[in-house]
């Protein structure tokens, strides 16, 4: 049992990794551009409101962004299904980023009312110590390794570039 245990880990880690590694390159970044929307008085007024959810509020609160996503994502796989594969990918990529964007920005606001669930309280921080050692191993890995430094390098070229012309 051992075995098949260490075997659908290493199965989900390997399903999951691309999944983390987006929402953690996005997260921060796509939270604060949606927190810039507080400047306007009535997506200040949402927020507070959110803020004070009690805490299963809070949770059906995270519904709202996949009710609005959902007839989207639909129209994407129509798309697809019409052969108009570009601008489907296109839709789902911005639904992707539209809701990692909502979901990140909600949790920042809402976290406090959920760690009063206990349920919630109790798990979500061996989530979160689960999803940053995996995080830390993918960093440590080779192939990140030699992906940063390529990327640097890129980076660091594009903008000689960029400055000599």
């Amino acid at each position: 049992m051992g075995l098949l245990k260490k075997l659908l880990r290493v199965l989900a880690a390997i399903v999951i990794v691309p999944v983390l590694l987006f929402e953690e390159w996005g997260w921060e970044p796509l939270a604060r551009l949606v927190a810039q929307l507080a400047r306007l008085p009535i997506w200040a007024r949402v927020e507070q409101a959110l803020r004070n959810l009690p805490p299963w509020g809070a949770v059906l609160a995270f519904f709202v962004p996949v009710v609005l996503l959902f007839p989207i994502k639909l129209i994407g796989l129509f798309l697809l299904a019409e052969g108009h594969a570009k601008s489907a990918v296109m839709l789902l990529l911005a639904a992707k980023l539209a809701g990692t964007a909502i979901v990140a920005r909600l949790f920042q606001l809402v976290e406090p009312a959920l760690m009063r669930i206990p349920l919630f309280a109790r798990w979500y921080p061996r989530w979160k110590g689960w999803k940053d050692r995996l995080m830390c191993m993918v960093r440590q890995s080779l192939p990140w390794r030699v992906g940063r430094t390529i990327s640097n390098s890129v980076r660091r070229s594009w903008r000689s570039f960029r400055r000599a012309r």
